[in-house]
């Protein structure tokens, strides 16, 4: 078997999360850097070594005050911790395009392993002759279990960020021509 490369093709690619605030809604956002290469045996994703980095830096919510918060230490560190990092360690077909992905994932230097699913969307030549694959990957973590700590209550003792962040990855992959 052959090996093949696959580049993320951030053209067409997005990672967002969403993690509850004041138990009452939801707030979202996104990484706007990101990066991800991924090698197969042939066109067989189910053999995927994938390795996957996020700027931490990049973050997103739509709110300035809000994303400096996060970038700080009460939660990703950025200028200490740049990147979160997911390195897969096996990935296995659950149903028709479907997928188990597990993997390690690293957080302000705390690495846990962490099991994602995975829908493929399919494999296709686009107009200019390229090789594209594209998925949705979807999870969700704990934060506190990655030393985002910073915790704060509202009068009634509710929580103002909820321990849950829920997250969405669609990504494409260009098949590499040597």
């Amino acid at each position: 078997m052959a090996q093949t490369s696959w580049q993320l093709d951030p053209a067409h690619s997005e990672v967002t999360f969403r993690v509850r605030h004041l138990m009452v809604s939801n707030v979202s956002g996104k990484f706007k850097t990101f990066n991800s290469t991924v090698a197969t045996q042939d066109d067989d994703f189910s053999t995927a070594q994938i390795d996957f980095t996020v700027d931490t830096a990049s973050i997103d919510t739509g709110v300035e005050y809000r994303d400096n918060h996060l970038r700080g230490d009460d939660f990703f560190n950025s200028e200490l911790f740049p990147t979160l990092h997911f390195k897969a360690t096996g990935m296995k077909k659950t149903g028709d395009g479907e997928f188990q992905l597990d993997g390690d994932l690293t957080i302000r230097d705390i690495t846990k392993p962490v099991s994602l699913q995975v829908e493929m969307g399919g494999v296709v030549k686009d107009p200019y002759g390229n090789i594209k694959a594209g998925f949705e990957v979807t999870g969700k973590i704990n934060r506190r279990e990655f030393g985002l700590l910073w915790s704060a209550l509202t009068e009634a003792g509710g929580a103002v960020a909820g321990d849950e962040v829920k997250f969405q990855a669609n990504v494409q992959y260009a098949k590499v021509v040597a």
